[in-house]
Parts: C-alpha cells; structure tokens; sequence
C-alpha cells in the first residue's frame, strides 16, 4: 500500500500505529494522512481499485478492555465504562460524516465522479488491550473498526472490501480525485500507482447474456425387461377374464328371458247399448 503524510502533521500516538498498519499491508491501495480540504481537517483518505473510503482516526486515553457498544446518542462505551477516546468532545461518528460530505461534495463541485463513498471510524486501543467487536455497523456504508499493529486483520479486511464494485478506479481517476482535493503534491505518480496494483484502464462491468433455451429432449422408452413383460401380459389377462365374465352375464340373461316368455295381455270390449229416441203417438194410432 502506498501511504503519504502531509508535511508537518503532528499525528497521535494512535494515527502513527495506524500509519504502521497501513504500511505493513500488500493491498492495492493509496492512503493520503492528515489532510485538509477546504476547511476542514480529514484523518485518513484512501483509494482501492473499487472505490474511495474516509476514515475518522480514535485512539484511547487509557488502556481499556471489554465489549465495545455504539449507540445513537450519548457516549461509546466499552463493556459498562465511557469509551476514553482522544477527544472526548464530540462524537466520532459526526466528524466522520462531515469529512465524507465533504469529500464528495469537493468531487463533485470538480465535476468528477466520486461514486458512492463510505467511512469508518478506526479506533486503536493500546497494544494488548483487546475490544470486540472487531467491526460494526452504524448504518450502510459506515463502519466502526477495531485494529492496531497486534491486531490489524480486521482492519485489512474492511479496507479490502469495503466496496464491492468493478475494478473502476484507475491510476488516472486516482489522480485527478488527488488534484481535486489538492493533494497534488503528495499523490504518487502514475506509475508507481500502477505498480502498486491501480489499472490504466477501467475494469468493464460484464453484461449479462441470457442463456439459450435447453433443447427439449423427447422421452425415450427404456429398454423392456423381463419384469416389464411379466406385467404388460398380466394386464392382457386381466382385460381377457373380465371381458368373458361380461359376456357370460349377458348370454345368461338372454337365456333366462327366452325360457320364461311374457304372456300376451288381450281386452274384451262390452258395445255400448243402442239408445232409440221416443216415438210420438197420436190418439188411436195403431202399433203406438
């Protein structure tokens, strides 16, 4: 990792620990100590070929041991004491917010892209001193890390993967984000950031190619077994038998209807009887 101090800076004993750790990683990555933009001062900014992060450096009064716990408001505290940071006055977390504001906002106003920029607060404990958790979140892009020189796996990780984006930041962009901020003099040259693992170009994000459709493959039967044989003719057997037994029910009851005829039914009809209508008779009328 390349590491660069401004001149003059008058770091704590904690920053020095931290430059130390810097300088002891392989990453790819430039880090830029104690460096003022605009008017405001700045602890710690630092390029990886994926993105930019800004960091808020906290070292200890005192050595404590114990159980870090972060709340919104009010003091850090480790296990149930106050978390005796450098600076008591103030809480980590703003300043760090303020410098990643200003960071971008400095980008920006350059017309360059500073992408999506995260932070952390690092704090350095006295060596031997142990904290847990070694990292932990204030919100998406904000990280408190726990590391010194014993103990530095956990920062390295966070600087190694703190943006999981395509390989973007190139030696170039990395120089002009350096010009923009006014750290022209202390950025490293071109190629000694490709040296150290920047590319000259940017790493393109591959597209995404929709596979082709499986061809659909059409069944094929097996191979016919024994077994398979034994079963196809026991069904054949079992549609012979029940065949049979219908038409024997049928010729049964055929035969039965034939031997037992249905007697003819016959009606008799009684004629109405003739009706004659009364004959008139006249006085002395004979056959009257």
């Amino acid at each position: 990792m390349l590491v660069r101090v401004r001149p003059g800076a008058q770091l704590s004993g904690a920053e020095q620990e931290f430059v130390e750790c810097l300088r002891s990683y392989p990453s790819a990555a430039l880090a830029v100590i104690d460096l003022r933009v605009g008017d405001r001062q700045i602890d710690a900014v630092i390029w990886t070929p994926r993105g930019l992060t800004v960091l808020e450096v906290k070292g200890f009064r005192r050595r404590q041991s114990g159980i870090l716990s972060i709340a919104a408001e009010g003091p850090w505290k480790i296990s149930d004491a106050d978390a005796d940071l450098d600076e008591p006055a103030g809480s980590p977390s703003d300043r760090l917010e303020h410098g990643i504001h200003t960071v971008k906002t400095t980008l920006e106003r350059a017309l360059l892209d500073p992408g999506h920029v995260c932070g952390a607060v690092v704090l350095v404990p006295f060596r031997g001193a142990v904290v847990r958790p070694s990292r932990t979140n204030l919100r998406p892009g904000l990280d408190v890390v726990v590391g010194n020189v014993a103990d530095a796996t956990e920062l390295r990780i966070y600087l190694e993967g703190f943006s999981a984006g395509a390989r973007k930041w190139t030696a170039d962009r990395v120089l002009r984000d350096c010009t923009a901020l006014g750290l022209a003099e202390l950025a490293p040259s071109r190629a000694d950031l490709i040296a150290a693992g920047f590319e000259e170009v940017p790493q393109q994000t591959p597209s995404v190619i929709p596979r082709p459709p499986k061809p659909r493959v059409e069944p094929t039967p097996g191979v016919p077994t024994k077994r398979h044989s034994y079963a196809g003719w026991t069904v054949v057997g079992l549609a012979v038998v029940g065949m049979l037994a219908v038409i024997g029910v049928v010729a049964t009851s055929l035969a039965r209807d034939s031997s037992h005829p249905t007697p003819e039914e016959t009606s008799t009809t009684t004629p109405a009887p003739t009706t004659t209508p009364p004959t008139t008779c006249w006085p002395f009328q004979p056959d009257c």
